[in-house]
């Protein structure tokens, strides 16, 4: 498992840094400013755009370096980081439910589906999640017939 502190610094670098390269480079488009052009100064027509410009620039460079943290969590947890639990997010889909590495075939045996892949939030469920291969007895779900 990754860290998840350094997971969420490297999402909020990564969301709040990528909004601010790609929105100021859209307003500068909408001002008129063509694409591939090295020096915007010295038309006219850009020099006000000149520090949305800047801004790009600098977020850019932001965004490179909170990539580090994600480099980081990704090298330090290949090698301390806690082993994940079989189903760590809780998923009710077939491809969590099957050890790992899986075996050939992906399946030991072939499971019996009884819901549909996305039904969280099941009423009646003793737990927030249902996976596809337990019947509704081993979820705590009343069966259909009593």
């Amino acid at each position: 498992m990754m860290n998840e502190t350094l997971g969420k610094i490297h999402f909020a670098l990564t969301f709040v840094c990528f909004n601010l390269v790609f929105i100021p480079l859209f307003l500068t488009g909408l001002a008129g400013n063509p694409r591939r052009i090295y020096e915007t100064t010295s038309y006219a027509f850009l020099k006000p755009v000149q520090p949305l410009h800047v801004m790009a620039t600098i977020a850019t460079i932001v965004l490179l370096l909170g990539q580090i943290p994600f480099i980081a969590n990704f090298v330090v947890s290949m090698f301390r980081g806690a082993r994940a639990p079989q189903n760590p997010w809780q998923a009710n889909t077939l491809e969590w439910q099957t050890d790992s590495p899986p075996p050939h075939g992906n399946f030991r045996t072939i499971p019996v589906v009884f819901r549909g892949p996305y039904d969280y939030t099941v009423p009646k469920a003793a737990q927030d999640w249902a996976p596809q291969n337990q019947p509704d007895h081993a979820t705590g779900l009343a069966t259909a017939g009593g």
